[in-house]
């Protein structure tokens, strides 16, 4: 059974005004407006750095394990969303992993429409390991659109032969910018964060005309074989619920190694509201779990 405090999470999110009805710059400023009343905590040092032309932070606690890294890519629908809306849930897993975290602060459309996010991406990549990160001690990771963008770099990754993370964490990944999963429909009238309309919005601002079932940017359309062990969590009543477990079954099929969570009650990624919410700190705890495993603890 969910949470008591899972109410108050649904009733802030359905008290935003339609993204429709915002401009850009509102739409934007709604997120971190919101993150903002999600502190980090006192111990947690942030220092920015430019990551092969990419800003970027790294986050850790005085725990961290130098030499283990989490490469997080920041969700909102490739619009908006940054280092700053981010810090807390990043500190969080960076925290419960054991590890320093390098969250990056990709360019987002419209005015920088795919692929601009996944070169971001990449271009961090290649800093990280020219800069003497160990692929082997490194997990990338990201939540929504940046789960899906998470999931395209490791497709990219492996076409160009560059050495991969050690594994990836998705949550509640937007992988298939076509809206074709049943869930769309099915849970339009339970999930307070999406909905068809906002998804079409939003793919529209990012795709710029290219098609919404082009593999690196919906890698649920992409060849998944050939990827690192992959932890996918989401909610059982978003809209996107469908988008990770078609992914995590292609996955699978192609002969990766997956863990997937389906979170009873959960909303889209419930993680950013662990400050407030149980299951977002269970569901945290639980990659970090799972990190150290594939880290070596």
């Amino acid at each position: 059974m969910a949470s008591p405090q899972l109410q108050k999470v649904i009733d802030l999110l359905s008290g935003r005004p339609p993204p429709r009805e915002q401009t850009l710059a509102e739409y934007r400023a709604g997120l971190e407006k919101l993150t903002a009343g999600f502190p980090v905590a006192s111990d947690v040092a942030v220092e920015p750095v430019n990551a092969g032309g990419v800003p970027a932070h790294w986050i850790a606690t005085a725990e961290a394990a130098p030499e283990r890294v989490v490469y997080f890519l920041h969700g909102g629908a490739y619009v908006r969303g940054s280092v700053n809306s981010h810090r807390e849930l990043v500190s969080r897993i960076a925290r419960a992993a054991g590890a320093r975290a390098l969250v990056i602060d990709y360019r987002l459309a419209p005015e920088h429409p795919y692929p601009a996010a996944l070169e971001d991406a990449l271009a961090a990549w290649r800093w990280l390991l020219a800069t003497g990160t160990d692929p082997a001690r490194t997990v990338i990771a990201g939540d929504s659109a940046g789960g899906g963008l998470t999931l395209a770099t490791l497709v990219a990754l492996r076409e160009a032969d560059t050495p991969m993370p050690a594994a990836g964490v998705l949550l509640s990944p937007w992988t298939d910018l076509s809206q074709s999963g049943q869930s769309v429909p099915d849970n339009a009238a339970c999930d307070p964060f999406l909905d068809r309309d906002y998804l079409n919005l939003m793919a529209g601002r990012y795709l710029n005309g290219a098609d919404p079932r082009t593999p690196l940017a919906s890698p649920l359309f992409a060849e998944l074989h050939g990827l690192p062990p992959l932890l996918i969590q989401v909610g059982s009543t978003e809209v996107l619920l469908d988008d990770a477990t078609r992914a995590a079954e292609k996955a699978q099929a192609a002969g990766c190694e997956v863990t997937l969570e389906t979170w009873p009650g959960m909303v889209h990624v419930w993680h950013l509201f662990a400050s407030m919410l149980p299951e977002g700190e269970q569901a945290i705890a639980r990659i970090g779990a799972w990190v150290r495993r594939r880290l070596g603890d």
